[in-house]
Parts: structure tokens; sequence; C-alpha cells
């Protein structure tokens, strides 16, 4: 494990199935527990990122707010 302050990185295998274990620090530092759900981001020039549980509700705000262009009238749509 590398670490530097307040970051850290870890090495992770990938299994047969394309499956990868979080290391148990990083599990016991995110208090991540067999049966939850993590969220898992992706950006072709910048990597993955797994945000803490914390934030899930935040990202989902923002992924799900109005768009400027959005005038809110769903009859439209159809």
């Amino acid at each position: 494990m590398l670490k530097n302050k307040d970051k850290f990185a870890w090495a992770a295998k990938i299994g047969e199935k394309g499956q990868f274990v979080i290391p148990k620090q990083a599990r016991d530092m995110f208090d991540i527990h067999p049966g939850d759900t993590i969220l898992v981001l992706a950006d072709k020039k910048r990597g993955i990122a797994i945000p803490p549980k914390d934030m899930l509700k935040e990202l989902a705000a923002q992924v799900f707010r109005e768009s400027p262009e959005d005038d809110g009238d769903e009859e439209d749509a159809e």
C-alpha cells in the first residue's frame, strides 16, 4: 500500500470473472461490508473511481437534477 497523508493506493488482481477484491484496509477505511452496494464511476481518460457511501445521495441528486434546457413539461417527451 502506498500512503501519502490522506491519499492511499492498493493493488488488486482481476479474477477470471473480471472481479476484484477491495483490500481490507480500504473496506475498513470506507466502512464497506458484505452486501453493501457501491457506485463505480468511470472516465476513459481519468480511470475508475469508487466514491464513499456517504456521497451516494449527493451524486444521485446531481445526476437526476433537471438541466437548464428541461422545461419540466413531461408531456412534450411523449
